[in-house]
Formats: structure tokens, sequence, C-alpha cells
């Protein structure tokens, strides 16, 4: 099932802004799954990079940091019980 935000798009409630960087964090995510294996093909295929595992590494990191800002940023949870 599609992620999808029912409602308006208001950028002041807090949970659209959780939901835009949990998007934003998948995007990220999708890219460096999509461009590091492709590069790991090519460098199979071809001639080896010496640099390649560095590159690996220090992009997962900064996907790491990225998802440790989206969780260090959630909201705080609301009960709805209280009228």
């Amino acid at each position: 099932m599609p992620i999808r935000w029912y409602g308006p798009a208001d950028p002041a409630d807090p949970t659209y802004r959780h939901f835009e960087r949990i998007v934003n964090l998948t995007l990220h995510g999708m890219a460096f799954a999509a461009i590091n294996s492709g590069l790991w093909v090519v460098q199979g295929l071809r001639h080896p990079w010496n640099h390649l595992g560095w590159l690996s590494v220090g992009w997962g990191s900064l996907w790491l940091v990225h998802l440790l800002v989206v969780l260090s940023q959630r909201p705080a949870a609301t009960d709805g019980a209280t009228p």
C-alpha cells in the first residue's frame, strides 16, 4: 500500500512535516540503493575502482545520519482520548 497524505497539505502541521521528512528519507534510501548497487555491478563487469568501498560507507553513513535526524524530529504522540 503506497504512502499517502489524506487531507490538506498544511506545512504548519507537525505531522505533515514529519511525513514529508519520511518521504525524503525514503527517496534518499532508494537513490542510495539504486546508484550504489549500479556502481558495484559496473565495477564487477569492468575494472576495479579502489575507492568504491569508501563511497558506499560514506554515503551509507550519511543515510544513517539522515535517519537519526528524522527520528529525532518526530512529533510527540498525541492522545486521542482527550476532548
